[in-house]
């Protein structure tokens, strides 16, 4: 099933002085099923807001979601750990048929020996791979990441983009990935959607081959 996007208009209401200002106005796309697409463009513009509206997080735009598969795994820029929670019981609450499979994906994050370890004593980097397993965990069929390699070493980047990349080759999600990072994109989506202006629409919209072709 094809995944419609359709905003026709997204505005941020005025506050603390500022006036209110349109952050979408006609942006629209289509993913089909199994598509990965990487969003791009300057920071502030709206990449995480679009993913937002996607998971249905925020519904105050004029426009529509439509085909939006099920269930979403969605991995936010800040890890939102619930902070009474153990990194295995953050994994619990989200498989709780599947107790026992937490700390394989604890595992498979690079995370054993961690899994009765509260949010308040990892590192940042640690918290988000405990976000990454848990958005994994669900055998998502949309997958949201919100730059999902930030705040990772060379080394442990590397190690979730083969993870990531595995898992979209067994389990075959419709994925956005918003990235700063170009060689990001390149390693794991097969399209690129470039957002520019204000307010924010798409200025490009390729697959990953002419992008690399045009460098």
């Amino acid at each position: 099933m094809t995944m419609r996007v359709v905003i026709e208009r997204k505005i941020y209401p005025a506050q603390e002085g500022a006036p209110e200002r349109a952050l979408f106005e006609n942006l629209s796309f289509e993913l089909a099923d199994g598509e990965v697409c990487a969003i791009v463009g300057p920071s502030g513009i709206g990449k995480s807001s679009l993913l937002q509206i996607v998971a249905g997080l925020d519904r105050d735009f004029e426009g529509s979601i439509t085909g939006l598969p099920q269930p979403v795994g969605y991995l936010f820029q800040s890890p939102r750990l619930l902070p009474w929670r153990t990194a295995r019981q953050n994994l619990e609450l989200v498989i709780p048929e599947q107790p026992g499979r937490a700390g394989e994906w604890l595992a498979q994050v690079g995370l054993s020996g961690s899994e009765d370890v509260y949010p308040q004593r990892l590192s940042l980097g640690m918290a988000r791979r405990v976000a990454l397993a848990r958005a994994l965990a669900i055998t998502p069929k949309l997958l949201l990441l919100d730059e999902p390699f930030s705040s990772l070493d060379e080394e442990t980047s590397r190690g979730m983009q083969r993870l990531v990349a595995e898992h979209m080759q067994t389990l075959r999600p419709t994925t956005l990935l918003v990235t700063h990072h170009w060689h990001e994109a390149a390693a794991l989506a097969q399209r690129v959607i470039t957002f520019d202006g204000s307010p924010a629409r798409i200025m490009d919209d390729q697959p990953i081959r002419q992008v690399r072709a045009a460098e």
